[in-house]
């Protein structure tokens, strides 16, 4: 069996972390790296991570004072060493099928593109959406992706910023990855009012569209640069319906 390395990063999640740690170590598909990076919790987060991780030799603990989702992923990424690369956050959890679906599917592929259900902490479904197109989503978390295309293009998640994720995607999509999209909605979304993401905050919405106007500006090719217009486009549409 091909390692997965599943990369948890976590900041105050005590109440959801316990659900979303057993819905890993109960996968059928066993070969997996289970890297919890506490991002310098102040809850009891990381004692329940180092408690399962003393039950289960698979689960890595690392700490770290609070740098951020992104700085907790990239700490992830430098302790990967399987073949495949997952990320799950300490708020959700996965199906039980998970891994093994989305590790028949994929082959020689780099990508493999699923949806997901938004849930309530009862586990009572308020969405079920799949993508539309394989740029759609910018969450790092539905997708199984090939650790060689992290390592061949310097992938990392971009740090001291909110929606790194919009980021860390359109530098993805400019590998021009092979992929496939499934249908399948095996990962549980919590919709958590408390989450970063959750909270409106201007500042970071015009460092994040400035950073997006500069990659389109150096974009290599026309193709990237269309990718990078349409995903403004879209979060422009996005926030004003939210907001």
């Amino acid at each position: 069996m091909k390692t997965i390395s599943v990369i948890v990063p976590i900041f105050n999640a005590g109440p959801y972390l316990g659900k979303c740690i057993e819905s890993l170590i109960h996968q059928p598909y066993t070969a997996l790296q289970i890297i919890l990076v506490n991002d310098g919790s102040t809850d009891d987060s990381l004692a329940i991570a180092q408690q399962y991780a003393a039950q289960d030799k698979r689960i890595e603990v690392y700490s770290q004072s609070n740098q951020g989702q992104s700085a907790a992923r990239n700490v992830g990424l430098q302790h990967a060493t399987g073949e495949w690369i997952s990320f799950v956050d300490a708020d959700d959890y996965i199906d039980p099928d998970y891994y093994t679906y989305l590790i028949q599917e994929i082959g020689e592929l780099d990508c493999v593109q699923i949806g997901y259900r938004r849930v309530t902490a009862q586990g009572k479904i308020l969405l079920e959406k799949l993508p539309k197109h394989f740029h759609q989503f910018t969450s790092p978390c539905m997708r199984l992706y090939r650790r060689e295309l992290f390592v061949k293009h310097e992938l990392h998640f971009p740090s001291g910023m909110i929606y790194e994720d919009v980021i860390f995607s359109i530098d993805f999509w400019g590998c021009k990855p092979s992929y496939k999209m499934l249908p399948y909605m095996g990962y549980n979304y919590l919709a958590n009012t408390h989450s970063t993401t959750a909270i409106r905050n201007l500042v970071a919405k015009e460092v994040l569209f400035a950073t997006l106007r500069e990659k389109k500006q150096h974009a290599k090719n026309i193709r990237h640069r269309l990718l990078i217009l349409y995903t403004i486009i879209r979060l422009k549409f996005h926030f004003k319906r939210y907001d």
